[in-house]
């Protein structure tokens, strides 16, 4: 190849790489034009805008300064119920004794003494026939596990073995509703209470007897 030749070459190379830099630039200038024209993106290579989470940020904010009050809420009952007054059928009797024991009921399918339950063993005189019963209620559920007048033909026994505790049966007993002949056992804490037990038993029990007399 002649010297002018290879001129003529290196001048070629030289345009297209002059051409080639001309080209980036535009492009470059380009971009820039866009940019300014509709903002720029703010993506990183993740594809995740740096703008957003402040946008976001700032949409939580005034989501909470704009979040309502909610006011107190009162509803009124559709149905209004009246206040209903129990009674245990002892407003019109008096305590004249009481003393807290644990009582058993003898189960005569199975021939052993059933543990009845444990609270105040109590004599209610009711004011007006002067008839004095004895009644019975388990602490806590308040069930009534002895309900019965103190009868002339009961007979109160000391439990075998023990000086604190007694046994009698009654005709008519109605602690579960209707009226069963049951055996019960009593024990107290210590022979004191049991005869103290026994000394009010026998006592109004000679009322009773007395008014029925009357009557």
């Amino acid at each position: 190849m002649s010297a002018e030749q290879d001129k003529k070459v290196q001048d070629t190379t030289k345009e297209e790489n002059k051409s080639s830099f001309g080209s980036e630039e535009v492009a470059a200038k380009q971009t820039e034009e866009a940019k300014a024209v509709f903002g720029d993106s703010g993506e990183k290579k993740d594809g995740k805008s740096e703008s957003a989470p402040n946008e976001e940020n700032k949409a939580a904010e005034g989501e909470d300064d704009n979040e309502p009050v909610s006011p107190e809420v009162h509803f009124e009952p559709i149905v209004k119920l009246n206040a209903v007054e129990t009674k245990t059928n002892e407003e019109d009797e008096e305590v004249v004794f009481k003393m807290r024991a644990k009582l058993f009921r003898f189960n005569k399918n199975a021939s052993e003494w059933k543990e009845r339950g444990t609270g105040d063993a109590r004599l209610l005189k009711h004011q007006g026939s002067g008839k004095t019963r004895l009644v019975m209620r388990r602490d806590k559920t308040y069930k009534v596990c002895a309900n019965h007048l103190l009868m002339p033909e009961m007979k109160l026994t000391p439990n075998v073995g023990s000086d604190r505790s007694w046994v009698w049966t009654v005709a008519a007993d109605v602690s579960e509703g209707e009226p069963s002949t049951e055996t019960f056992a009593i024990r107290f804490a210590n022979s004191e209470n049991a005869n103290l037990f026994k000394e009010n038993f026998l006592k109004y029990q000679e009322e009773n007897a007395e008014a029925a007399k009357k009557n």
